[in-house]
């Protein structure tokens, strides 16, 4: 399997290539998941975990990398992603299943998983 943590970093060098070339389009962009992501009747890491499970579901592989990244970042547990990605694997069957293992691929490269050997 391809490092995840490499295609993080590839997808992102890319998004700010474009947002280099589209600015008004980025910005536009950025500012609906500043909004959604913010605290409110939901907490930010919750609604991050939500992403994931979509992004999973989805199969969309940059949406996932980065939303594991983000909900670590908004305080998520490797215990919390590993369980929202258990919701992707019930929703979304195979699919789901496939693309949790990009995850735990990406939390092992980040030396997230040695508490599990």
């Amino acid at each position: 399997m391809a490092s995840q943590s490499e295609l993080h970093d590839q997808i992102s060098a890319m998004w700010n290539l474009y947002r280099k070339y589209l600015p008004d389009v980025a910005k536009a962009y950025d500012e609906l998941p500043m909004e959604v992501y913010k605290d409110g009747a939901l907490p930010g890491k919750i609604k991050r975990l939500m992403a994931l499970t979509g992004a999973l579901v989805h199969g969309c592989r940059a949406c996932l990398l980065f939303q594991t990244d983000q909900a670590l970042a908004a305080g998520a547990t490797v215990e919390e992603i590993l369980e929202a990605c258990a919701v992707a694997v019930s929703l979304g069957g195979t699919m789901g299943a496939g693309e949790a293992t990009r995850v735990v691929e990406f939390l092992h490269e980040k030396g997230l998983l040695s508490e599990f050997k």
